[in-house]
């Protein structure tokens, strides 16, 4: 299998990317839940079903517990969890609180890996790699162009990926990293 793409063209005539066309993503009206995670997983391994679906519903009321104490998660393999917000701007320091927190959030960064896609040789010897930071959830993730009415779009929260946006590329976690947080929304 493969995740499906149609082809949409930016129809935003204020935009920069106005008229250019772009791959957005397309998904299958089914969600996955945790019967049929549970499923998969008991086929790829010795555990039951029964037991693999407790786990999933402590790992909910886990991460929140640990959400509460101002911590972030690391599952291996799968990437870092942790809680993200946004918050009104005042202008008197002792105005700042938690009473002007607005919306809440869980900011996800997928696990990756350095993947050397080249070298070039220098003048001096030394070799200089150039590399990309792989998404490992993705890796084999094969990408197919479909014209099956039936599938859903959908764009993602931040614009990016979309039709609408200049730059054709995703973001993970739905959005723009909150100030006070480090560059790449740490």
């Amino acid at each position: 299998m493969s995740q499906k793409f149609i082809k949409s063209q930016n129809k935003n005539s204020s935009s920069q990317a106005f008229g250019k066309y772009f791959a957005q993503a397309v998904y299958d009206n089914h969600f996955v839940g945790t019967d049929e995670l549970a499923e998969f997983i008991q086929r790829q391994a010795s555990v039951k079903k029964s037991d693999i679906k407790a786990v999933l519903q402590e790992l909910g009321e886990a991460l929140k517990h640990f959400f509460e104490m101002g911590q972030k998660i690391k599952l291996n393999g799968i990437g870092i969890f942790k809680v993200g917000f946004s918050s009104i701007g005042v202008t008197k320091l002792e105005d700042c609180g938690a009473q002007t927190i607005t919306t809440r959030r869980i900011l996800f960064q997928p696990e990756t890996s350095r993947v050397v896609v080249g070298q070039e040789k220098k003048p001096d010897g030394s070799v200089k790699q150039r590399y990309v930071n792989a998404i490992s959830l993705l890796k084999d993730v094969t990408f197919e162009e479909t014209h099956d009415n039936a599938m859903n779009t959908e764009t993602e929260s931040s614009g990016s990926g979309s039709s609408n946006s200049g730059s054709g590329g995703g973001t993970t976690g739905g959005g723009a990293s909150d100030p006070g947080d480090g560059p790449n929304g740490d």
